[in-house]
């Protein structure tokens, strides 16, 4: 039956068919911990454990997955979007030594379609089963007039733990301290509004012959979560001294982040395998190397900082191919890229 709501552009009937098919997916993140979750105002977490640790500290984060929503709305395949998001946030927290607890979302669109929320959030809970935390609630609307036709958005906040004697960045940074770069997956959630200025005139189909697959595959490729490679190490007695997740700014932007005013770093161009989707941005839109390093990750999705004697057995024991692409060095220019 119509209403005037529904005749202003708003179905609420749609909302909870989306609840409805989102609610297994989203229970099934729940653990011991959770006392009340999708359904009621505000979720509910037992915090009693924390009780166990010596000095607790709360990290929370907010974030997006910028214009990429474009891109997935565009291929119509939304699948990676709420994993995207979900792992960005927990990259971000675990930089600062966190584990991460639990996760809410939101998703905004100008006209809400049940079986596209279910996607996204699905696609959410999958990754927080992944990393063992709970998808405690969110929160979907319908606006109309305020986001175009077709259009969405998403974001997400993450709330963590960590002790704080295990707080990262380490006060011991040190010149000479080395970098080790882990492997992105793609674009991750950073630069997609200079990617699609590129692509712009490409089906999201073409194969590039150094590409190897759809276009839409590499550019929706899920931002990966650096959780399982590197929880092991976050602990008073880890060999890592800092950590950066390289988002939009790139290196560039998000190295300096972690690093005390007396030291810089050295990265060395040529250290690590650009891939080829960077190349491609590059040469077709001939953008210079100095602002794809401040626009994308270039194939290094986490910096690690170790001190030099230990960086061949943390390689080791990452169980995973690792670059040693630099060096901390004294002084206050932030930022050397040699051969830049």
């Amino acid at each position: 039956m119509s209403s005037a709501y529904s005749e202003s552009g708003v179905n609420i009937d749609a909302g909870n068919r989306a609840v409805e098919l989102m609610r297994d997916a989203v229970r099934a993140t729940y653990n011991k911990n959770i006392l009340a979750g999708i359904g009621a105002f505000g979720g509910l977490f037992d915090a009693s454990e924390l009780k166990n640790m010596r000095a607790p500290v709360l990290v929370a984060s907010t974030d997006g997955v910028g214009t990429k929503v474009k891109i997935a709305a565009q291929a119509r395949h939304l699948e990676n979007i709420g994993r995207d998001l979900v792992n960005h946030c927990i990259n971000d927290i675990l930089v600062q030594g966190a584990q991460p607890l639990f996760f809410m979302d939101y998703i905004a669109s100008s006209k809400l379609i049940p079986e596209n929320v279910a996607a996204i959030v699905t696609s959410m809970a999958e990754a927080c089963r992944e990393a063992n935390i709970a998808l405690l609630g969110g929160e979907t609307a319908e606006m109309p007039g305020v986001y175009l036709e077709n259009e969405f958005d998403v974001a997400g906040t993450i709330v963590g733990i960590v002790e704080r004697e295990n707080i990262l960045p380490k006060n011991n940074l040190r010149a000479g301290d080395v970098l080790i770069g882990l492997k992105s997956n793609g674009l991750h959630t950073n630069g997609y509004s200079l990617a699609r200025k590129i692509f712009q005139d490409v089906p999201l189909d073409t194969v590039f012959p150094e590409l190897g697959e759809p276009l839409q595959n590499i550019l929706l490729a899920p931002h990966r979560s650096y959780l399982r490679a590197l929880e092991k190490f976050i602990a008073q007695s880890s060999p890592i001294k800092a950590l950066a997740h390289i988002t939009g700014g790139g290196i560039v932007e998000n190295l300096p982040r972690v690093l005390p005013e007396n030291l810089s770093a050295h990265i060395e161009l040529g250290s690590w395998q650009i891939p080829p989707l960077f190349q491609l941005i590059q040469q077709r839109g001939e953008i210079p190397t100095a602002e794809m390093f401040r626009v994308f990750n270039m194939g290094i999705g986490m910096l690690a900082i170790v001190a030099k004697e230990d960086a061949r057995e943390f390689q080791k024991d990452l169980s995973e191919e690792s670059f040693l692409i630099g060096e901390l060095e004294t002084g206050d220019w932030r930022l050397r890229i040699s051969n830049l």
